[in-house]
């Protein structure tokens, strides 16, 4: 499976907007978006697009794709889930992503990025329900419990996230108990709790169509 290993902030450039891909260098004056490079990379990057209807749709699905951290693979499935539940396909897709659990762990604090919750999660650093569960993609559900294991709770990276202000941008929907590292899943998110930067009726048509 194919996996970008190239710089994050040029996939914040292409797309033109914050993917919040890099943690806390991301809320700084360092992030290009945000100063001297708010352009596209590449030769041609000050030019204008001019894109299609597609690439509109593309471009909305490819920015949600990397803002979440998903492969194409993933992403698709994720989408046939969405689309085969009740209720608008758009809401049903953002709140699947929004419930995997290398989110879950970057929104509890314990990673500054969703790349770092992912490691955390794949390398058996973190339990749900008291049991260890090293699927990054796994669907946390109501009332589920989301902890760092005890024998990882002295981890430097988990450590200087939530002193670094992680724990301060808890959404609602999840509740953290930050001196046992660990939080609890109080209701599924709300539209208005998912600040993904996207209009997600034009992913349904990039697919739908």
């Amino acid at each position: 499976m194919s996996r970008y290993t190239g710089p994050k902030c040029r996939l914040c450039r292409a797309e033109g907007i914050k993917l919040f891909l890099k943690g806390d260098r991301c809320y700084t004056e360092k992030c290009p978006v945000a100063g001297k490079r708010n352009f596209r990379p590449g030769q041609h990057g000050r030019e204008k697009p001019k894109l299609t209807d597609y690439g509109l749709r593309l471009r909305e699905k490819q920015k949600l794709r990397r803002f979440y951290g998903v492969s194409e693979k993933q992403f698709k499935r994720f989408f046939d889930i969405a689309q085969r539940m009740r209720g608008e396909a758009g809401y049903n897709f953002l709140q699947l992503l929004e419930r995997r659990l290398d989110n879950v762990v970057y929104r509890l604090g314990f990673a500054v990025s969703r790349a770092q919750a992912r490691q955390l999660v794949a390398h058996g650093h973190v339990e749900v329900n008291g049991r260890k569960v090293d699927i990054p993609s796994f669907l946390v559900k109501v009332g589920d419990v989301v902890g760092i294991r005890e024998k990882s709770r002295d981890l430097q990276v988990v450590k200087e996230s939530l002193e670094g202000g992680g724990a301060g941008r808890v959404p609602a929907w999840l509740e953290l108990d930050q001196s046992q590292m660990r939080g609890r899943v109080v209701s599924l998110p709300a539209r208005d709790q998912i600040d993904a930067p996207v209009n997600e009726q034009l992913v349904v048509e990039f697919y739908s169509r």
